[in-house]
């Protein structure tokens, strides 16, 4: 790519439970992408804003409170809502084995369960977003 691969790191909902996304945050700056982090307790409104004003290329959500099946559609609607329904969007945390396709159906790019070296993302990241040759 001409520049940086762009992400948003949200927290949404009422989970504040930060330090997996912040490693993950963490990770992703040092592999050299420019991250923006927007913290906790965002609805999904806030991030599709968030995502449109920053121009992104990948949204990573993190969910552990187990509400992912509720908030994760949500996130998809105001995504689309924004203008922004072809951004790569991942969802790391704590996801049952069993609603991975259904949300794989939803457009959720890639899912990522604790313990998922960060070198994994990365290299996922730079597949979905690497420019056709």
């Amino acid at each position: 790519m001409s520049r940086n691969i762009r992400v948003l790191v949200a927290k949404p909902g009422l989970d504040g439970h930060d330090r997996g996304a912040k490693v993950v945050a963490r990770a992703l700056r040092d592999a050299g992408f420019e991250v923006i982090y927007t913290g906790i307790r965002q609805t999904p409104d806030m991030i599709a804003e968030a995502a449109l004003q920053e121009d992104v290329d990948v949204v990573g959500l993190s969910i552990l409170s187990g509400a992912h099946m509720a908030l994760a559609p949500k996130v998809m609607e105001s995504l689309e809502k924004a203008g922004m329904g072809d951004v790569v969007v991942l969802l790391g945390g704590i996801i049952p084995d069993e609603d991975i396709a259904t949300l794989h159906e939803m457009g959720i790019r890639g899912v990522f369960g604790p313990g998922t070296p960060t070198g994994e993302i990365v290299d996922f990241i730079n597949r979905e977003v690497a420019e056709p040759v």
